[in-house]
C-alpha cells in the first residue's frame, strides 16, 4: 500500500543545513527510502495516481527534504509519456558545466515550497554529475535542459540552498536576449 512521503516545508530549519557524505554499504533503511521516493515521484507524475493520493507533481527529491541530512538525491524523469528514467546519485558533485545559462520559463517549483514563487532561476544548460549508485559504484551522468535544472536544484538541497535563493531580487525575470528560457 502506497503512502505519500512526509516532505518538510521550507520553514523547517533542517532544509538550510549542509548534508553529510554517505558511507557504503547503504543501510536497508536508506535503500527503502530511495524506493519510496521513486514511487512517490513516479506516482506524482501520473495523473490518475496524482489525484488518487493528492500528490503535487515533482521530478526530484533530496534526502534533506525528508529531514535526513544525507547527500542522496533521486530524480524521476519522464522522457516520454508514461516512460521514466530513475536517477539515484549518492554524494553527487557537479564536475563540469556549460557556460550557457538557461531558466525554466514558468519558474521552478519545489515539493518543500508550498507557494508560488515568481522569477527565473539561472541554471547551467548542461552539467556532468559524478557520484555513486546504490551499490557504491562510481557513476557519471551528463544532463541537459530540464534534467540539468533538476540535478542542480536537488544538489542545492544538499547544501541548504533553496531555488528562490538564486532569483535576482532586483531583476527577477530575464528576457530571451539575456538567458535562454526553456
Amino acid at each position: 500500500m502506497f503512502k505519500p512521503l512526509d516532505i518538510l516545508d521550507e520553514k523547517d530549519k533542517r532544509l538550510r543545513a549542509k548534508s553529510k557524505n554517505v558511507e557504503f554499504p547503504l543501510s536497508k533503511e536508506d535503500k527503502k527510502t530511495i524506493q519510496h521516493i521513486i514511487d512517490h515521484l513516479t506516482y506524482s507524475q501520473i495523473e490518475a495516481y496524482e489525484k488518487k493520493y493528492n500528490l503535487r507533481p515533482g521530478m526530484g527529491l533530496a534526502f534533506p527534504q525528508l529531514g535526513m541530512l544525507k547527500r542522496i538525491i533521486v530524480i524521476v524523469h519522464e522522457y516520454e509519456e508514461g516512460k521514466f528514467d530513475n536517477y539515484v546519485v549518492i554524494n553527487p558533485v557537479i564536475i563540469s558545466h556549460s557556460t550557457e545559462m538557461i531558466a525554466t520559463e514558468a519558474g521552478e517549483g519545489c515539493l518543500s515550497v508550498n507557494r508560488e514563487v515568481e522569477g527565473h532561476v539561472p541554471r547551467f544548460a548542461r552539467v556532468t554529475v559524478e557520484g555513486y549508485d546504490e551499490d557504491g559504484n562510481k557513476i557519471q551522468i551528463r544532463a541537459r535542459e530540464d534534467l540539468s535544472v533538476a540535478f542542480q536544484h536537488e544538489i542545492d538541497h544538499l547544501d541548504g540552498i533553496l531555488f528562490f535563493d538564486h532569483i535576482n531580487k532586483k531583476k527577477p525575470f530575464y528576457s530571451e536576449n539575456e538567458i535562454r528560457l526553456i
